[in-house]
């Protein structure tokens, strides 16, 4: 059984490597999404499902954006069911324009039986729209 940092773990390596077949098996089919309101290209708010999660909102901003995920502090449960709070940060820059990330993150992620059924995302939003 993978504990909950494992997981988690394998969450990052899989969105630092654009690996939608890994991102696709780390989560459940009625995944809960929520991100930040006022983040870029309208991603912010709920999203219900993996599909949802992947396509609208890491594919857009993958789309618009080269930013890595950083996570720097793992914080909470480290059996196999429970919440994690990771800290981190965005950074990157804008495909198209000056437009710099570098922001703080803190994502609240949900495992249960070595899935991930929830993540929340805590971020400045103001970080993602400073111009260079």
């Amino acid at each position: 059984m993978h504990t909950v940092r494992d997981v988690v773990q394998r969450f990052y390596r899989a969105l630092s490597e654009s690996d939608v077949d890994a991102l696709s098996a780390l989560l459940t089919d009625d995944f809960e999404g929520t991100v930040s309101a006022g983040m870029p290209h309208g991603v912010g708010g709920e999203h219900h499902g993996r599909v949802a999660m992947i396509t609208g909102v890491w594919g857009r901003i993958a789309a618009a954006y080269d930013v890595d995920v950083v996570p720097g502090e793992y914080l909470g449960a480290d059996a196999d069911g429970g919440r994690m709070v990771v800290l981190g940060n965005y950074r990157g820059r804008a495909r198209d324009a000056p437009e710099r990330v570098d922001a703080a993150f803190a994502h609240v992620i949900t495992v249960e039986n070595g899935q991930i059924t929830a993540l929340q995302q805590i971020t400045d939003t103001v970080r993602w729209h400073i111009p260079a």
